[in-house]
């Protein structure tokens, strides 16, 4: 493996693994893994009535703002854009829909007794949705951000509070919005993303200066547990305590487990690189990614997972370089396979790990980047990986049974 790469190329990886859109560098695959073929379920229009989505309102700035979550094969899509939330069964059909009056006309099938009917219209006056989750009694909740006037901010760490999480009922009712403290409390910082365990518990995932901030709620949203973070608090590598080496943190991720009160901190380490002639700082070398669980309730972390990269390597002028790309990580399964995954030429490369570390799968996804403008992808708690990707004519929703890939590797 050759480690030097100089800044600028580092700088390119790194953007490459975090960014929303598919970019990808042109190299050669040394290794060939099987494909999973995916079922494309329904598209969705373009446009302004109740069962389309907005996602390119010229009159507006900024990255398009609209998410998707998938429970029991039931879509929910967030569209910021036109401030409104779907959702939609497997077939593609409108089952409920949350608007802001003001911005989507009343459809049709709205009227008083609408929450009693099979299919439901709850009117809302949304500012900016973001993430979304949904539970199994089918709450919902869905970040969303207040009024200019009623935003806070936090001296002590320097951040605007003006985020908060709308829960409705699974009927849709509206119930209440919560804050740090639960219902009705203080707004957060911004919320990167929110997650529902299987015992109905609410995970909140902000990110401040210093670094993430994990707010824990039991099912009745009073909160449990708040946990900070920074790259100075998660654990060091076993080699750094052992020689004089000095490693930079990235903490990439952290995502709650289903189950169990614990969270896994993505880390990706790196070193600086001398040149072996100048003796010169040229850039930055990729060293190792680990997966770290954390105890909500002692704030010990465990023994951490050591987490393969992907081997790219780019050929040029006759010599080969080969260089190591760290995945992102996509979410934990209720068995406690963990998935990650990275763009690749014919799509997604996903990597799936035992909890063990034993065990290691690899698949891709076969996605055309070509078509693509944007993307929203979920992991749900059995295994199935779900996307909305968006197209230049219309929005498809596509999943992968990737849950028959782990269920043959039981604990």
């Amino acid at each position: 493996m050759i480690k030097n790469v100089s800044i600028f190329t580092r700088t390119c990886l790194l953007f490459l693994c975090g960014s929303l859109f598919f970019s990808f560098v042109s190299c050669s695959r040394s290794k060939t893994v099987a494909s999973v073929k995916g079922n494309e379920l329904f598209t969705i229009n373009y446009g302004s009535f109740e069962d389309e989505l907005n996602l390119f309102n010229l009159s507006s700035t900024g990255s398009i703002n609209t998410h998707m979550t998938m429970l029991d094969g039931f879509f929910f899509i967030a569209n910021g854009e036109s401030k409104k939330i779907m959702e939609l069964n497997s077939y593609g059909d409108l089952l409920s829909l949350f608007y802001n009056e003001e911005i989507t006309k009343k459809p049709s099938f709205a009227s008083e007794n609408s929450l009693n009917s099979t299919k439901k219209a709850i009117a809302y006056p949304f500012n900016t949705l973001g993430p979304l989750t949904v539970d199994s009694k089918k709450t919902l909740y869905a970040v969303d951000t207040l009024p200019a006037e009623r935003q806070e901010f936090d001296t002590e760490n320097k951040v605007l509070l003006n985020y908060i999480v709308l829960r409705f009922n699974g009927e849709g009712r509206f119930i209440d919005y919560l804050g740090q403290q639960g219902p009705g409390g203080t707004p957060f910082p911004f919320i990167k993303s929110v997650h529902a365990t299987k015992n109905d518990e609410l995970v909140v995932v902000c990110e401040q200066n210093e670094g993430p901030v994990v707010f824990w709620f039991n099912s009745r949203g009073y909160l449990l547990y708040k946990i900070p973070f920074n790259d100075g608090s998660v654990p060091k590598l076993k080699e750094q305590s052992e020689t004089e080496n000095v490693y930079f943190v990235c903490l990439e991720k952290v995502i709650p487990d289903n189950e169990t009160h614990k969270l896994y901190v993505l880390v990706n380490y790196f070193q600086n690189y001398l040149d072996p002639a100048t003796k010169v700082q040229s850039g930055i070398d990729y060293e190792k990614t680990m997966l770290y669980p954390l105890d909500a309730e002692t704030g010990f972390y465990e023994e951490g997972l050591d987490i393969p990269p992907f081997e790219d390597s780019i050929s040029e002028n006759l010599s080969k370089e080969v260089f190591p790309v760290p995945f992102d990580f996509l979410g934990v399964t209720d068995s406690g396979w963990f998935f990650f995954m990275l763009p690749v030429d014919k799509g997604c490369l996903v990597q799936m790990v035992h909890p063990d570390g034993q065990k290691i799968l690899k698949r891709v996804l076969n996605i055309n980047h070509s078509e693509m403008l944007y993307y929203s992808m979920c992991l749900s708690g059995n295994g199935i990986i779900s996307g909305l990707f968006i197209k230049n004519n219309n929005a498809q929703i596509t999943w992968w049974r990737t849950d028959s890939l782990v269920s043959g590797f039981m604990n």
